[in-house]
């Protein structure tokens, strides 16, 4: 093969190779600040408090009247339940 061919090979294949090396390190770069939390929306805005039961069993209180008509009578709500 021609010298020169050559020579235009080798540099084509160094450019192509340079560009391959550039890319890979935006892409590194990218990936740390993403690490580094950079560009990153607020942790508090994606957070969702979950609900948690009325009772050690696992349930939710599903008639929040009764407490109330308790509270009246005078008595405690919890005085029900006690054991």
């Amino acid at each position: 093969m021609h010298p020169e061919i050559l020579r235009e090979l080798s540099a084509q294949r160094g450019q192509e190779l340079r560009a391959r090396a550039h890319h890979a390190n935006l892409v590194r770069m990218a990936i740390r600040a993403r690490r580094r939390g950079k560009d990153l929306p607020d942790e508090t805005d994606w957070f969702a408090v979950p609900a948690v039961p009325d009772y050690v069993d696992g349930s939710f209180r599903t008639h929040p009247a009764e407490d109330k008509a308790a509270s009246d009578a005078g008595q405690a709500p919890a005085a029900r339940h006690a054991a």
